[in-house]
């Protein structure tokens, strides 16, 4: 994993709660991760890895995760043994 993306991770699990994390590096992060992203209708997306799977929706017409979604991220990375809590 690079370091970029380490440093997204860490922002996710970062207290408090941030809603400045830009959702494409989150994408680009999971997808170097080996995650499987999919198109789903309007803005969501469907993500598996890990044996684990999520829908998130893409902001819009903001790029940054709001924090419901950061939250929602902790659950999915650690349900999928990326961070351990």
């Amino acid at each position: 994993m690079r370091n970029k993306h380490q440093k997204i991770i860490d922002a996710i699990f970062s207290e408090p709660i941030r809603a400045n994390i830009v959702w494409k590096d989150v994408e680009n992060m999971l997808l170097s991760l080996g995650a499987d992203i999919e198109e789903a209708a309007g803005s969501r997306i469907c993500i598996e890895l890990n044996g684990a799977i999520a829908v998130f929706h893409r902001p819009h017409p903001r790029k940054e995760t709001d924090k419901g979604a950061v939250k929602s991220l902790r659950k999915f990375l650690i349900e999928a043994e990326v961070y351990n809590a």
